[in-house]
């Protein structure tokens, strides 16, 4: 902490400011969205993602990062500062609750807490809370 401190500009994440644009940036025909096609289980991920960022970006002015491990294939979709600590955050498209690169990231640092953003329901466990897709905007409004 800060998260700043360590900020790589050579690596990034860049982010549409709405869904919408970034379907459209991208060619995504709507009924893929919509139907679930097939195809679009390829890169639901990437529209997860985005709607997480849009979530956290219009309730917080923390700035988001994310974490990548030069020696394996772990990553981390978000970092931030959240409550005077640093928070991993992994999100899933569907209810799939691995989460391997999170449990390495929190492993290697006790003091560290972790968010996994799915469509399964809210539990809380010992080192990370499971936040359903819908309760992002609630979890991060400024109290």
């Amino acid at each position: 902490m800060p998260l700043k401190f360590y900020e790589d500009y050579t690596a990034f994440k860049l982010f549409m400011n709405d869904c919408g644009l970034f379907g459209a940036l991208t060619n995504t025909p709507i009924k893929d969205i919509l139907l679930g096609n097939s195809i679009f289980e390829e890169y639901k991920g990437a529209f997860t993602e985005q709607f997480v960022e849009q979530q956290i970006a219009s309730c917080k002015s923390s700035a988001l990062y994310y974490y990548t491990n030069d020696n394996s294939t772990s990553e981390i979709d978000f970092v931030m500062q959240h409550e005077n600590a640093a928070l991993s955050i992994e999100v899933k498209a569907e209810e799939n609750l691995r989460s391997r690169s999170l449990k390495a990231v929190l492993d290697k640092d006790a003091s560290l807490h972790g968010l996994r953003i799915s469509m399964s329901d809210y539990r809380k466990e010992s080192r990370f809370d499971n936040l359903p897709l819908y309760a992002v905007s609630s979890y991060f409004a400024e109290k």
